[in-house]
C-alpha cells in the first residue's frame, strides 16, 4: 500500500505532530470527503506500507522526526511545491528564501532523489505571463541545482473552488488564460522550461496534463510513480492507475490521508480549501484535540 500524505492538505507544514503520533499508533482514520459519516482506518504499520509520498510547500516541521520513518525502513519521498507567486495568489506561503533553504536542507537530509520540485500550477494572466514564469522558473532552478533531479510542471485546473477563490485576482488584473496552448509563445515557453531544467541537472515531466508536450521535450509524468519507486527504493509495486484521480492523472493507486479544508497556505488556486477561515477553524480544532494526546 502507498500512502499519499496528502493531496488534501499540507501534512508536513501543519500536521507533522499529528502524523508522527498516528505513525506511533499504527493507523489513522480517514473520512469520506463526500460523506463525513463514513470513515475507514488506514494502516500505518511499516509492514503494510510500500511507500509514503509527502506533498508539501514547507517541510521544516518534519525534519526532526524523519528518523521515525528511517529507523523502521519505510520508503518515502517528498513532492515539494515551489512556485513563487506574490501574496495576491499565495497570501500565507512563506517567503521564497525560507522555502529555498528548507528545500535544500531536506535534500541534504534524505538525498536529492527523494525531493521532487513541483512548479505547479502555472497560471497565465497579465501579471504572470510566459516571460515572467520563465524568469521565476529559471531563478528557482538555479537555486535548487543539485538539490533535486526532477521537476514536475502543470497548468492550473479551474475547479469551482478555484474560480471562486481567484475571482478577486481576475477582477484586479483581468482574465486568466484557460487554454495556455492557444496563447502566442506557448511552444517557446515549454522548450525554454526544458532547456532551463536540463541546464540545472533536472529531468522535467508534466502532471495530469491533457496538452501534448512530448514533442517539445516534456514527458508525461506520474507524481506517484511505480518506475520511480523501483529506481530509488527497489520497490516493485502495482502499476494500476489510481481510479480515484481524474482521467489525465497517471499516478498509480494510493490511499490519501488527511482532510480537505485544513490547509492554511491560503493559495487562491487551491481545489482543496473552499475558504481560508474554514481551514483556520478546522486547524484550531485539530490543535485542541492534539493537545490532549500527551
Amino acid at each position: 500500500m502507498i500512502i499519499s500524505a496528502s493531496r488534501r492538505t499540507d501534512i508536513p507544514a501543519f500536521y507533522a505532530d499529528w502524523f508522527f503520533h498516528r505513525l506511533s499508533q499504527g493507523f489513522c482514520t480517514v473520512r469520506n470527503p463526500f460523506n463525513p459519516a463514513q470513515s475507514r482506518d488506514v494502516s500505518l504499520r511499516p509492514e503494510d506500507i510500500d511507500a509514503i509520498v509527502f506533498w508539501t510547500r514547507h517541510s521544516h516541521s518534519m525534519h526532526s522526526g524523519l528518523h521515525r520513518l528511517d529507523d523502521p525502513g519505510i520508503p518515502y519521498y517528498f513532492l515539494y511545491t515551489l512556485t513563487r507567486y506574490d501574496r495576491d495568489l499565495e497570501p500565507h506561503v512563506p517567503a521564497f528564501e525560507i522555502l529555498r533553504d528548507d528545500f535544500i536542507t531536506l535534500s541534504r537530509l534524505i538525498g536529492p532523489d527523494r525531493v521532487l520540485w513541483r512548479y505547479d500550477p502555472i497560471i497565465l494572466c497579465e501579471a504572470y505571463d510566459f516571460p515572467r514564469h520563465l524568469e521565476l522558473f529559471a531563478q528557482t532552478a538555479h537555486a535548487l541545482e543539485g538539490a533535486t533531479h526532477r521537476v514536475i510542471m502543470s497548468f492550473v485546473n479551474y475547479y469551482a473552488k478555484t474560480r471562486k477563490n481567484m475571482q478577486p485576482l481576475v477582477d484586479h488584473t483581468g482574465p486568466v488564460a484557460e487554454r495556455p496552448d492557444t496563447q502566442p509563445g506557448f511552444e517557446d515557453f515549454i522548450t525554454s522550461l526544458v532547456r532551463e531544467s536540463h541546464n540545472h541537472g533536472m529531468d522535467i515531466r508534466s502532471c495530469a496534463e491533457s496538452i501534448p508536450m512530448e514533442h517539445l521535450g516534456v514527458k508525461k509524468g506520474k507524481c506517484i510513480a511505480d518506475q520511480y519507486l523501483r529506481e530509488v527504493f527497489g520497490n516493485s509495486v502495482n502499476k494500476r492507475k489510481d481510479p480515484g484521480q481524474r482521467t489525465e492523472c497517471r499516478c498509480i493507486q494510493s490511499v490519501d490521508i488527511g482532510a480537505y479544508d485544513t490547509c492554511l497556505h491560503g493559495c487562491r488556486y487551491c481545489y482543496a480549501v473552499r475558504d481560508h477561515q474554514v481551514a483556520r477553524e478546522h486547524y484550531d480544532a485539530i490543535q485542541v484535540q492534539q493537545s490532549g494526546l500527551g
